[in-house]
């Protein structure tokens, strides 16, 4: 079974195709995953390998160990572009995100005052005001939006809850216009028998009305780059990526990163 990707609170810094040299916070177990979605193409494998034994990180031990790092990086003369929470599951599921978030702008202020702090979501948490407020306060925060069309969401994303569905995530997304990043997986595939595409011609004239709704300052799709659980899924090819990004902007005005 695929498993987990990171054994530490703090990880790299890593090169991340979209933020560049970018240190990472996992709050999520370090030998578990724990997550509001299932996703068919999670890096860190399905929410069946369990939640594992180390818990989930305390406030004040990721901050112990963010400026643990960030004394040495910054010693050490090691650029630095972004501080990026993701990790082993959903971030904002963490009790206390919005005193973490709190801690990291703080220590980025004091150690690298130049770069960004981004939270990679996937908005399952978004009708919470304390994680509302707190991912106000980030440089970029980063919402999932895979579909707009609840079968594809569902069969993709596999989210926890029956209660999330589509039409109630992209008005939760509205608050965050102008400001938030929506990042959209596109992907096809086969998972039990049911085909998969969020490609489609229905599903791209979907997600261009969420996105002309929700009003981001910008849209973000990328495709598969490593190994997934779900081993049917075929990454899209970066030009046709790029069609659709120009499908987008033509139609909503926002621009879009392809990566």
């Amino acid at each position: 079974m695929q498993t987990v990707l990171f054994h530490d609170t703090i990880f790299g810094p890593i090169h991340s195709r979209r933020l560049g040299t970018s240190l990472g916070i996992n709050l999520m177990p370090n030998d578990g995953k724990v997550c509001s979605f299932d996703c068919l193409y999670c890096e860190a494998g399905y929410n069946a390998q369990g939640r594992g034994q180390a818990g989930i990180s305390p406030r004040e031990e990721v901050d112990k160990a963010l400026r643990a790092k960030l004394i040495e990086m910054h010693k050490d003369g090691i650029k630095l572009d972004v501080i990026t929470f993701s990790g082993n599951g959903e971030p904002t599921l963490h009790p206390d995100f919005a005193g973490v978030v709190d801690d990291v702008i703080a220590l980025r202020n004091e150690y690298y005052p130049e770069a960004k702090v981004s939270v990679l979501t996937n908005s399952t948490m978004v009708h919470k005001p304390e994680v509302a407020a707190a991912l106000k306060k980030v440089d970029n925060n980063i919402l999932k939006l895979d579909s707009a069309i609840d079968t594809t969401m569902r069969l993709l994303d596999r989210p926890n809850s029956s209660s999330f569905t589509c039409k109630k995530v992209i008005h939760d997304l509205k608050q965050f216009e102008g400001t938030g990043i929506i990042q959209t997986m596109f992907t096809r595939g086969v998972h039990d028998g049911a085909q998969i595409d969020n490609t489609t011609p229905e599903e791209i004239e979907a997600l261009i009305e969420a996105y002309s709704k929700i009003k981001p300052r910008e849209v973000m799709i990328y495709s598969i780059d490593r190994k997934t659980p779900e081993q049917s899924l075929e990454k899209v090819p970066k030009s046709e990526l790029e069609l659709i990004g120009q499908q987008i902007t033509a139609a909503t005005g926002i621009p879009v990163q392809v990566a």
